[in-house]
């Protein structure tokens, strides 16, 4: 999968497939044209950490599917890696493409859940969402797929087909009405068969009894067909509702001969208060963590030994290389590089475990090489400026 690059491109660019393999990042204008203007207002707010944490206070303020597709775009590598993993991993008919579909859908669930102050990365937090989402799919669409709908009936919990009934729009009324009529189904039909997902569909006197019984506590005259009807209702909303037919959002718009799904998104929403309330809050927040970091890296530097620091000044300030270090000290070159590699480490260990501390970031490899590579540039700026 070929790297995105800048701001521009992580939040307003999706994974394109051909077939079953990652083709290219197709860009969405709206989302390009928003991330652009948000650029232009805040310029030196490159880091995609704040933009993600933006986009996603906007979501949580605001309900908005602007923001909501900014960062539907930015997790999109770590969805494909996902998918490709269970693809791979898992038996079943799903491709990597499908997968990839299943679990791009949860995104809003993603966002419900996540809470930046008990997890600081979304990646992170949205890796384990999508894995355990798509699980859960396809253990659930198995079960979907190979049940007969009286049996979907038997396995399914109460919560879960008010879920479903949900999903389907029906009103409040017909809810409770099919989830009694489900309730006395459950109560009265039982079957010989061995296994339950081959239950086969109640007898006549079966669904009279079904019908009186619902009748008694429903105080109406129901018919056993009308029973029926609504418990085949129920099995198709649980069906659609557990294994959901997913469509590409780049697929036609039905009846047109040209334009696709994407074109179907709102236009950019104009910026509110609330929102430049959050980038003044994130901003400062950003500014306050920066100068902390700052100073705590100017105490780890001063607490080294005199002959750490003045190599590190050699280093960095006079920008001698670490053969012409070693000429001057009447040293072997290794002795110099080993020398700044202990250095470096000690600073990164400081460093990561402030990060940990202060800022709940789990020094993973991703973060740590991450982290190892501001150290280097914060060194340069440092002597530079010193």
């Amino acid at each position: 999968m070929q790297p995105r690059q800048g701001i521009i491109e992580v939040f307003s660019t999706f994974v394109q497939f051909d077939a079953d393999r990652f083709s290219l990042w197709t860009i969405d204008s709206k989302l390009q044209r928003s991330i652009k203007k948000c650029l232009e207002k805040y310029p030196q707010q490159t880091s995609d950490h704040f933009w993600v944490l933006y986009w996603y206070k906007i979501w949580q303020m605001e309900s908005s599917p602007l923001a909501a597709g900014h960062i539907s775009a930015y997790l999109q590598e770590v969805c494909f890696w996902v998918a490709r993993k269970i693809a791979v991993n898992f038996i079943s008919q799903f491709s990597v493409a499908d997968c990839f579909q299943i679990a791009i859908s949860c995104i809003h669930k993603i966002l419900k859940n996540f809470n930046p102050e008990y997890s600081t990365s979304l990646k992170s937090y949205a890796e384990y969402a999508f894995e355990r989402f798509l699980k859960d799919s396809l253990r659930l669409g198995k079960e979907a797929d190979i049940c007969t709908d009286w049996a979907l009936l038997h396995k399914i919990s109460r919560r879960r087909l008010l879920n479903a009934l949900e999903n389907a729009g029906c009103t409040s009324q017909i809810i409770n009405s099919y989830v009694l009529a489900w309730e006395c189904f459950k109560e009265l039909y039982t079957s010989d068969s061995q296994t339950i997902r081959q239950l086969g569909k109640p007898d006549t006197a079966t669904w009279e009894a079904i019908t009186q019984l619902y009748n008694r506590q429903s105080l109406s005259q129901m018919t056993p067909e009308t029973l029926e009807k609504w418990l085949s209702t129920c099995a198709k909303s649980v069906r659609n509702f557990l294994y959901p037919k997913f469509v590409s959002v780049d697929a036609p718009i039905h009846g047109q001969e040209s334009g696709n799904l994407l074109d179907t998104l709102p236009a950019d929403l104009p910026a509110s208060l609330l929102t430049e309330i959050i980038a003044q809050e994130e901003a400062k927040t950003r500014q306050t963590q920066q100068a902390q970091l700052n100073q705590v890296l100017i105490d780890a530097v001063a607490a080294l030994d005199i002959q750490s620091q003045k190599l590190l000044q050699t280093y960095y300030e006079q920008k001698l290389t670490q053969q012409q270090i070693a000429q001057q000290l009447e040293i072997k070159q290794y002795s110099v590089s080993r020398r700044l590699t202990s250095i470096k480490r000690s600073l990164l260990t400081t460093l990561t475990q402030w990060s940990q501390n202060h800022l709940h970031i789990s020094p993973t490899s991703v973060v740590v090489d991450g982290v190892s590579k501001s150290l280097e540039e914060w060194l340069n700026n440092y002597y530079r400026t010193s």
